[in-house]
């Protein structure tokens, strides 16, 4: 038999997992599926902006060679101008590597950064690709916990008491995603801190750092300090709702002086994928100076702010749930009764409700979450398609006790 690397062995997405592949079985029998297991807005009808796919058109005819490994200088610039605007200092083009959306550039800062046994402080619950990254690189994903009573914001003092010898970085997701928690800069500055005393690098996840509610305040972690290392990541995926044109960037600032053998090994990475998808890259200088449409989607009376208070009212009202309520992206990871369902498994609630109402979700787990006490919503359809779901899963709760429909069958 052929066997495959060990270096999947404790690697796992369980977005397309498991779970995925069964609704994918049910389709074929004819059954339609409500996917919220992942953040893809195009299928919810949500289109990118006219001018971001109007410049892809418009620059296809001087898309068809490689680009520069870091990715065209157009693009870049604007990148650099986005975080100098935000207030971030000293940033080069040079420190700017385009990818293949962001999922790519997360592997090359992890497996640039890591040798065998290296640990990476990781939230619980995280976006699991993080995870994946650490352990698929030879490291140690060392989870720290993430405090649902104070608004999902993470435990200090678990972070500190977690910090080794081995620690090599910290990742920073905000917002947040699953549970769209966005971090004060109060927080914030207390995590710089701790990196700057442990000599660690910063990975800043923040690609939904246009997607708040409510007046939301914003940092971008990458302005608190020039002491440490901070590698910032967003791209077109979730801002300008491109997911499929595969579009994202990673600025490096901070203590660059430091780190020129990791940023050797950025580079070397780059270039062995010859360079991203040059097409989209187009389409980042246009979407980044022009109007931030997403602005008026999370406005109250925007789809995104109407779908986030229709979702977090149904969940609520379902006896057994409790939700912490989002400031951003466009998720919830709300909490079920364990004692009321009888739930041991929370993969197999996901899978019961999946077979009975043909509604996909994923369970808190695949967000290495440690208590089968959670799952996360994608709140991306429509209104009514939206409120129809939830009605589902409160139906599907009435008398849902784990073990029953296994009996049954």
């Amino acid at each position: 038999m052929i066997q495959r690397s060990e270096r999947l062995n404790n690697v796992s997405y369980d977005l397309c997992g498991p779970l995925y592949e069964r609704a994918k079985e049910l389709e074929l029998l004819g059954h339609h599926i409500t996917k919220l297991n992942i953040g893809n807005p195009a299928p919810f009808g949500f289109d990118a902006p006219a001018e971001v796919i109007e410049t892809i058109v418009q620059h296809l005819r001087h898309a068809q060679g490689y680009s520069d490994h870091k990715g065209i200088l157009s693009a870049r610039e604007a990148i650099k101008d986005y975080y100098t605007s935000k207030g971030i200092a000293d940033i080069h083009t040079d420190d700017i590597f385009l990818g293949n959306g962001l999922s790519e550039l997360i592997m090359h800062a992890v497996q640039a950064l890591l040798n065998e046994g290296d640990e990476v402080l990781v939230p619980s619950p995280d976006y699991p690709l993080w995870t994946a990254a650490v352990r698929f690189s030879g490291g140690k994903a060392v989870h720290y916990l993430c405090d649902e009573e104070a608004e999902w914001f993470p435990d200090v003092a678990d972070i500190k008491s977690k910090i080794s010898s081995r620690t090599r970085a910290i990742v920073i997701i905000n917002p947040n995603n699953p549970t769209g928690a966005v971090y004060s800069k109060e927080l914030l500055q207390e995590l710089v801190n701790l990196a700057e005393q442990h000599n660690l690098v910063i990975f800043s996840d923040e690609i939904y750092d246009k997607i708040l509610y409510e007046n939301t305040p914003y940092t971008s972690t990458a302005t608190l300090s020039d002491e440490v290392l901070c590698v910032t990541f967003s791209g077109l995926s979730k801002n300008y709702l491109a997911a499929g044109f595969r579009a994202g960037w990673m600025l490096l600032t901070g203590a660059k002086s430091k780190s020129a053998a990791y940023i050797n090994g950025l580079n070397t990475l780059a270039s062995l994928r010859v360079c991203s998808n040059v097409p989209a890259q187009y389409a980042i200088a246009v979407a980044l100076k022009g109007q931030q449409h997403i602005h008026d989607l999370t406005k109250p009376t925007g789809r995104l702010g109407e779908q986030r208070a229709i979702c977090y009212e149904k969940l609520t009202a379902i006896p057994g749930i409790t939700c912490v309520k989002p400031k951003g992206a466009f998720y919830m990871f709300p909490k079920l009764d364990v004692k009321k369902f009888n739930i041991q498994d929370d993969q197999q609630f996901a899978l019961d409700l999946l077979s009975e109402q043909h509604v996909l979700l994923v369970q808190g787990s695949g967000f290495n979450w440690q208590k089968p006490d959670h799952f996360r919503v994608v709140y991306l359809p429509e209104k009514a398609q939206l409120s129809q779901t939830m009605d589902k899963l409160a139906n599907f709760l009435q008398t849902y006790q784990q073990g029953v429909l296994e009996l049954k069958s």
